[in-house]
């Protein structure tokens, strides 16, 4: 259905735009909030006049809105966003932040008359934002969207990966003690043993001494 706007509406038109919306979007929102009108017959016919009654102050907005344009032309910009990978950002980029880079550098463009195709950013890269200083000028500004390095999550590489579990499973365990190989006496120490049995050897020798003194001659 066609409206004509009472009012700007962001990522819609200006106002006394003629622009083409949902049904549903036009009956539900836009003509009972008095944001629009339907475009009938006769409101086309009234809004036609209103035109040409503001056809020689529009001139001068449109002069205002070159000069701005003109500013505009050397323009570029670059939005730090955070990411996890270092390409997909957390969250997303929009007229928000837009606007505010333009504010950075001495722009003062208010963020309904700014626009970006898909609305919201979710990736680094480079875009256009359409920003329209009237009905009639569009100026188109490109942006670049670059990662902050702080948010930026190094993984390691996969030949980094493959050698750590090499030199995991080389290196020996060592908790582990080889009974098998092991000295006896080593596995007497091991097991808490070697001391116990030493004191028995020397309790059992000192039992079956035999008595060495000759009997005396009367």
């Amino acid at each position: 259905m066609e409206v004509i706007l009472k009012k700007d509406v962001e990522n819609l038109g200006f106002t006394d735009d003629i622009v083409e919306v949902k049904n549903g979007y036009g009956r539900n929102y836009l003509i009972p909030k008095g944001y629009a009108v339907l475009a009938t017959a006769s409101a086309k016919k009234m809004h036609a006049e209103t035109m040409r009654q503001r056809a020689h102050r529009d001139a001068k907005l449109i002069d205002d809105a070159k000069l701005i344009a003109k500013t505009l032309e050397d323009v570029s910009l670059r939005i730090m966003s955070k990411t996890g990978d270092g390409i997909k950002l957390f969250g997303s980029v929009n007229n928000v932040q837009v606007s505010d880079a333009l504010k950075e550098q001495g722009h003062d463009i208010d963020k309904k008359f700014i626009s970006i195709e898909g609305r919201n950013v979710k990736r680094v890269g480079n875009y256009m934002a359409h920003i329209r200083l009237h009905r009639e000028l569009i100026v188109d500004v490109p942006f670049e969207i670059y990662p902050d390095p702080d948010s930026i999550v190094k993984k390691p590489k996969k030949e980094e990966v493959v050698a750590e579990a090499e030199n995991a499973e080389a290196k020996p365990q060592q908790d582990e003690v080889d009974f098998e190989n092991a000295p006896k006496e080593s596995i007497d120490d091991v097991l808490g043993l070697g001391n116990k049995k030493k004191q028995e050897v020397t309790e059992s020798a000192d039992e079956v001494t035999p008595d060495t003194e000759e009997p005396k001659e009367e």
